[in-house]
């Protein structure tokens, strides 16, 4: 979305400031806070403290004095020194313009603060030009040198930085956070202004190198609030939860788990939970034994970035531990090969290295595969093993069931003889290795929704029926309800070669930072407890915003006024929402999920446009930072349950098959739980003159809803 163009001046609307900033100069007082060198602990995957200074994220850092009294050449041979990345001609030139740009600028606030140079954002895989805390207020400057204007893409850029630190760094919390772009060539009238959220973040101001320093003295001459302690805020963590893209881009990127998830003290630890996998895995091959391990989560919890973590840690062919990532989520696959692509390209430019698209997309084509086109390359060969000891098939609870297998393998393949179940017939693809082999199954529960989805019962009966002498780790909450394996958890658990395993479950969802508790409201409302839901949304309503309405347009508008910077949203609806089309959402007509998890907002085939819908089977895995779910008649509350429909010709069928019941309510659990910031749930209006859109099919469902306490809009 692109940006108003600036006034002169503008009021800011917080009991925090005194009066409108007119950007003049100013005199400021400043309190002198020193500056420590805090070390900050994170929990390595063998489960020792790793220390790591904040400043360590910076290439270059200092007290503002210390910068002022730096000589430039010694500044720029610290950024050269510890940059991870090919410097040319152009970024030194960059560099120093924006060293002596800043010495100008600060030499009235000198011993007032502290500067940090090339700060590394893991999460996004970015760095920031320039963080400089002074008194009460945090900095994030970025400079664009050269440039006469301020693009939309680079003022996304800034504020993505500032939402970053906001929402991730423990001690940037509730500080005032002001971005600024710097175009060091444009016509610039700065304005400074809250955002609509009223969490302390200053919408991106514009500037030029004449206009920095009003820009600084004026923010902090009316900024009302107590000087940041810059010890404390130093020893702050950073605690990120990063989309599954742009985690599977870091860890690709070579970060490890732990520098780009949170570090919750109440959350199960996915390095910890990593750990024991990789223990598994090297226990396994020392011994020479092959093993199955199966980890559980919640919806949004980390299984995947597990998983993904694991594969890249043995991501070279030439290593005995060698692993790849296995899929049936079509998307999913597509997204992240696409995005992996094209991160490494740029990463490959940033070095002085030129890789074309098409070699990129090779590479990680062997890295994450579709588990389909594994088990075909395992058919060629029915001897030989494949070239990897390790494989992780992510959302395993998905993989055919013997009849799906059998009549695939049959029409489609001409495998006449064919008697095996997906799940078995991977495990005896492992199984060809003459040493040893190890499996690891991400399991989601109630994520089931397609037909012929196996669940995860399957994979734990072919290893007992067709490989006793497996070993069998197991997540010790595979029993619950959700993952429908009790039964035959309760048959195995006392065999010798299982063991049940604590960490193997991850417990608190990552996806929804800002309330860990979504994925139980969702479940408590597909489970129709409507107490207790109320209980859970006001525990977590004022962090994580979900509203109703019966209006799209009001949800759109809702969504984009949310969203900041790059923030992500689109709509989602059920696969089976085929009374829509009078909303101008037909579902029949699917998206390119690459396209519309990848594209911009100025492009109109991404979610941004909010023109196409993408149904569970394109993001179960995948999520938004803002979601539109947009409920039709197929799954309705009748007052006291649900019912199942499918619009077959001119009506609605009642959907009878417990296996197809399951698979809706699934669905709109996948749904319901893709945003990551807020989602806004639309139940629209009936219409009484069309027979297919009676207001009977939604009112009682808007009604439930609306008991639950969300907030109409």
């Amino acid at each position: 979305m692109d940006h108003p163009a600036p006034s002169s001046a503008a009021c800011l609307a917080n009991p925090d400031f005194r009066s409108p900033i007119r950007l003049s100069r100013v005199k400021s007082c400043f309190r002198l806070v020193s500056l420590g060198k805090i070390r900050n602990n994170f929990l390595a995957i063998a489960y020792h403290p790793v220390e790591m200074t904040f400043m360590k994220r910076a290439g270059y850092s200092a007290t503002i004095d210390k910068f002022l009294s730096t000589p430039d050449a010694s500044i720029l041979g610290r950024l050269v020194e510890t940059s991870t990345f090919a410097v040319e001609l152009t970024q030194r030139d960059a560099w120093q313009a924006e060293i002596q740009s800043l010495k100008k600028v600060m030499a009235t606030n000198a011993g007032h603060g502290s500067i940090y140079l090339e700060y590394a954002i893991p999460r996004l895989g970015k760095r920031i030009d320039a963080l400089v805390v002074i008194d009460s207020v945090i900095f994030v400057l970025e400079y664009k040198v050269g440039e006469s204007n301020f693009l939309s893409h680079a003022i996304d850029q800034v504020y993505d930085y500032a939402l970053d630190l906001k929402n991730f760094h423990e001690t940037s919390h509730d500080a005032f956070i002001v971005p600024v772009l710097i175009a060091t060539k444009a016509d610039a009238s700065p304005v400074v202004a809250l955002t609509a959220s009223s969490d302390r973040l200053i919408h991106p101001i514009l500037s030029n190198l004449d206009t920095l320093a009003d820009v600084i003295d004026s923010v902090l001459d009316f900024v009302d609030a107590p000087a940041i302690n810059i010890t404390a805020w130093e020893r702050g963590r950073y605690c990120p939860t990063p989309t599954i893209i742009e985690a599977a881009m870091a860890l690709y990127g070579g970060h490890k788990v732990e520098e780009i998830s949170k570090k919750d003290a109440g959350a199960e630890n996915l390095a910890h939970t990593s750990g024991i996998v990789d223990s598994i895995i090297r226990t396994s091959k020392k011994q020479t034994t092959k093993a199955i391990c199966f980890v559980t989560g919640v919806p949004g919890a980390g299984k995947t970035l597990v998983g993904l973590d694991i594969a890249t840690r043995h991501i070279n062919k030439n290593s005995e531990l060698y692993s790849v990532f296995l899929s049936g989520n079509g998307p999913l696959v597509k997204v992240l090969q696409e995005a992996l692509s094209l991160d490494k390209v740029r990463r490959e430019r940033e070095c002085g290295n030129t890789m074309k698209i098409g070699k990129a997309r090779s590479e990680v084509s062997a890295f994450i595969q579709n588990v389909h086109h594994f088990r075909d390359e395992c058919l060629l060969d029915d001897d030989k093993p494949p070239i990897e000891h390790v494989a992780i098939f992510d959302e395993a609870q998905r993989a055919w069931d013997l009849e799906q297998t059998v009549k695939f393998m049959r029409e489609k393949k001409k495998w006449m003889d064919f008697k095996m179940s997906e799940p078995e017939f991977l495990i005896s693809c492992l199984d060809r290795h003459r040493d040893w082999a190890v499996i690891v199954c991400l399991v989601g529960g109630g994520q089931e929704i397609n037909t012929g989805e196996a669940g995860i019962s399957e994979w734990i009966d072919a290893v007992t029926r067709s490989f006793p002498k497996w070993q069998i780790y197991l997540s010790s909450r595979l029993t619950d309800s959700e993952y429908d394996a009790g039964k035959v958890i309760d048959k195995v658990r006392d065999l010798p070669n299982v063991t049940t395993c604590d960490e193997l479950h991850l417990a608190v969802s990552m996806r929804s930072f800002r309330a860990e508790s979504v994925a139980l409201l969702v479940k408590q409302i597909l489970d129709r407890d409507g107490a207790s839901a109320r209980q859970t949304l006001a525990s977590f309503r004022d962090q994580y915003p979900i509203v109703l309405t019966r209006s799209p347009a009001t949800a759109k508008a809702w969504l984009r006024d949310k969203a900041r910077g790059s923030e992500r949203y689109g709509m989602v609806v059920s696969s089976r929402a085929y009374r829509l089309k009078p909303h101008a959402i037909d579902v029949r007509l699917q998206v390119d999920p690459v396209m519309w998890f990848l594209k911009g907002k100025d492009d109109v085939r991404s979610s941004f446009y909010l023109e196409d819908a993408a149904t569970e089977y394109r993001v179960q895995g995948l999520e938004l930072d803002w979601t539109c779910m947009i409920w039709d008649a197929d799954f309705r509350f009748n007052g006291k349950s649900w019912e199942h429909w499918a619009f077959v010709g001119d009506g609605w069928n009642r959907i009878h098959k417990v296996d197809r019941q399951r698979y809706q309510l699934n669905a709109y659990r996948v749904l319901l739980t893709r945003a990551r910031q807020g989602m806004v749930i639309v139940v629209p209006d009936g219409d009484p003159a069309d027979p297919t859109r009676q207001s009977a099919y939604y009112d009682h469902t808007f009604d439930y809803l609306r008991a639950i306490g969300f907030d109409e809009v």
